[in-house]
């Protein structure tokens, strides 16, 4: 529950025909990964959009708004969403999606998420930086920070990595700070999640 800006990572199974009916945010910035099937949102902004497997959304909700997620399909369905505190606070609410499919390239740091834009991340309200990588077993790469004031917040999605002396198996994590970089090696295939978000 909090490292730096990073609020939380929730890791959801929702079954089939099932979900979260109509609730309201306000001030946070929201980030949906979908690992399996498919979820469809709804929100007072109009918006209703499926988010389908590899798709990645996110949803600035700003000075407030109300939304649902949704299993519509008939498997269930698996997804990641991600709370991050935003930079500024009573912005006009934001929502955006986009298709990423499966890592394209091994062994490379892929941004999915940042507070820049037209960098081909999606955009979020907060000087963060969220990448996924597949690491092959007995590679090791190295993450280099943007901003050494920043923290790196290591979630393995499935796999087995080593960071320095210790070792981390799926659903694992690791957080590290006062650092600008972070050296991972891959006990196996494995992928993760990098968060890369202010400490203050």
């Amino acid at each position: 529950m909090g490292f730096g800006a990073l609020r939380v990572i929730n890791d959801d199974i929702i079954d089939a025909q099932s979900g979260f009916g109509k609730h309201p945010h306000a001030n946070m910035e929201i980030i949906t990964i979908v690992t399996h099937g498919a979820v469809t949102h709804e929100d007072s902004m109009g918006n209703t959009y499926k988010v389908p497997q590899g798709d990645i959304q996110v949803m600035s909700a700003g000075t407030g708004v109300v939304h649902a997620e949704f299993n519509n399909e008939d498997e269930p369905l698996e997804l990641f969403q991600i709370w991050i505190h935003p930079r500024e606070k009573n912005v006009e609410p934001q929502y955006a999606q986009k298709s990423f499919g499966e890592s394209k390239e091994k062994n490379v740091f892929e941004l999915l998420v940042s507070g820049e834009k037209d960098n081909g991340a999606l955009w979020i309200n907060q000087d963060a930086y969220v990448s996924r990588v597949c690491i092959e077993e007995g590679k090791t790469l190295e993450y280099v920070l943007k901003n050494n004031a920043n923290g790196v917040y290591i979630f393995v999605v499935n796999g087995n990595i080593k960071i320095e002396n210790d070792e981390l198996l799926s659903r694992d994590a690791m957080g590290v700070w006062e650092t600008s970089s972070v050296a991972m090696s891959g006990k196996e295939t494995s992928d993760l999640l990098i968060f890369e978000v202010p400490m203050k």
